[in-house]
């Protein structure tokens, strides 16, 4: 028979693996079955480790171990339904000759959805031919007649037609004009982009290369996370109570418990506020503009979760940080933009977005999210394909129904997170967005942008959505206009989708074209997607 290849990449802790088997291997079920009646049999290139409790790569060593034995022209199906770190076989895939399928289930439970599009996101940057699908039940006929074609011809082409060139589009020339002022000026006196330890997760999609950032007028400042925990350990106890009383006062409701391993204690969030105090204590002495906290590795061994910490940064109104020994208070009135597990990508995203959000007169904040999943929704006055975007924490109050008030922290899950922390949790509020992506392709750094609209959903529905993904972490319920779901899946570049909101759609619309303006400025190649009218 006709055989296909399957690899299965996952994380590098121990923990998300062993509990993300049995969902994984379900999916490997339906994956073999559908492949028989296409007349190919799978040979799993690696096996279940007893002792590890799994049976996923969990490093790019044994990555590259996995790699030795798939023959260099088979056709190799990447099947995933958990996060998994892109580096961990990358190396193989740059130089397997066969032809490739990144595949995942279309489910919420662990995020294989997010995984494929950060490995899809490192392939297109890495030059790397790839195909890619996507199925609930692996039955359907987008799926059925995409494998089908993939199986003949080694290559899959999906419908991107929503997005065009900003040239086809045009740009009305306020716009036009405010964008490229922003951007000349950004350009001429610069902005410090600080990175606490690069490559976070295998994400190799989301560090732009040092040239193309540069001509953008943004540099980075590599700095350490080691150096981040040293300066928490300079921070005192009065200064990290006095951050959460700031919380406490404003209405933020933390789900305290007793238990370390497995509930969020009240001396888990007083070194997440030592955390918030060091990063902008630090962020000031380098004159950070915006800055990102890897946490995942390194970090995740010595503090609790750095999401708090993450979302309070992006939020103008936030607890006042002063200079050690003085009341000079660091970024006074303003936010940090801070960029989530270290994306590159978004953090050249929402240093433009803050900044030119400020020049427009709307409110600034603004975060990435996971392109979690979706399903339809129909009631309410609402009949549309509604996405759940969602991450770990770093979503700023601002955009919350309530605001700070709106908010609560609950303790991340333990399979990610052992020494817990709290997130910022909410429920996004109504209202219109745009959208964007910055990414690495074809050796230059391109930028997409649509508009979206964020509905409110019943409580029902928001509660079932949440235990379907993760229930500790912001939401947004949002309709991307004039985007399907595939459309959205076969173009979009990164695990990651940036957000901000517009006061209304006409101001979205102006946001989103004097945006892109600045971005073609900076040297980046614009793509508009979807409805814009």
């Amino acid at each position: 028979m006709k055989t296909v290849y399957l690899i299965a990449n996952g994380d590098l802790r121990t923990s998300a693996n062993q509990k993300c088997e049995a969902a994984q291997a379900a999916m490997e079920q339906q994956i073999s079955a559908a492949l028989a009646a296409e007349g190919w049999t799978v040979r799993r290139a690696h096996g279940f480790d007893p002792a590890k409790g799994h049976g996923f790569i969990d490093s790019q060593k044994y990555g590259m171990q996995v790699f030795e034995q798939i023959p260099a022209e088979a056709p190799l199906v990447v099947a995933e339904a958990v996060w998994q770190y892109s580096h961990h076989i990358l190396h193989g895939l740059l130089t397997h000759r066969g032809p490739i399928l990144t595949l995942a289930n279309w489910s919420g439970q662990w995020p294989g959805l997010v995984g494929m599009l950060n490995l899809n996101g490192s392939l297109t940057k890495a030059g790397v031919k790839f195909s890619t699908l996507w199925s609930e039940h692996f039955d359907d006929t987008f799926f059925l007649t995409g494998l089908r074609r993939w199986l003949e011809t080694g290559e899959l082409v999906h419908d991107t037609e929503h997005a065009r060139p900003l040239a086809e589009v045009g740009v009305p020339a306020e716009a036009a004009a405010l964008g490229r002022e922003y951007a000349l000026e950004l350009k001429r006196r610069k902005a410090i982009m600080g990175v606490f330890d690069e490559g976070c997760m295998g994400m190799y999609n989301a560090i732009i290369p040092d040239e193309l950032l540069h001509q953008t007028g943004v540099f980075k400042e590599r700095l350490s996370q080691s150096a981040l925990y040293a300066r928490m350990l300079t921070v005192t106890e009065a200064e990290a109570q006095e951050v959460l009383d700031w919380y406490l006062r404003h209405g933020l409701k933390f789900d305290f418990g007793t238990d370390e391993a497995e509930q969020l204690t009240k001396a888990q969030v007083l070194e997440q506020c030592k955390m918030y105090i060091a990063a902008v204590r630090i962020s000031a002495d380098f004159g950070c503009s915006t800055i990102g906290i890897q946490y995942q590795q390194g970090l995740k061994d010595l503090a609790p979760a750095s999401d708090l910490a993450e979302g309070t940064l992006n939020n103008v109104s936030r607890p006042p940080v002063y200079r050690e020994g003085t009341r000079e208070e660091l970024y006074p009135g303003e936010a940090l933009p801070h960029f989530n597990e270290v994306d590159e990508c978004a953090g050249l995203d929402g240093l433009v977005t803050y900044q030119l959000w400020r020049r427009l007169g709307y409110a600034p904040e603004n975060t990435l999210h996971d392109l979690r999943w979706g399903r339809q929704y129909t009631g309410g006055g609402i009949d549309a394909y509604v996405w759940v975007f969602l991450i770990s924490g770093a979503a700023p109050p601002a955009h919350f129904v309530g605001g700070w008030g709106g908010a609560s922290s609950e303790r991340q899950p333990s399979m990610y997170f052992r020494l817990g922390g709290g997130t910022l949790k909410g429920v996004s509020k109504p209202g219109w967005i745009v959208w964007s992506r910055v990414y690495v392709a074809e050796g230059r750094l391109k930028f997409d942008t649509g508009l979206g609209e964020v509905v409110s959903l019943p409580e029902a529905e928001t509660g079932e959505r949440w235990q379907l993904t993760t229930a500790q972490w912001p939401i947004m319920h949002t309709v991307l206009k004039g985007v399907s779901r595939d459309q959205m899946m076969a173009r979009h570049q990164s695990n990651h989708i940036q957000v901000v909101y517009a006061p209304d759609l006409a101001a979205a619309r102006h946001g989103l074209f004097t945006k892109a303006a600045a971005m073609q400025e900076l040297g980046l190649e614009v793509a508009i997607c979807g409805n814009i009218e």
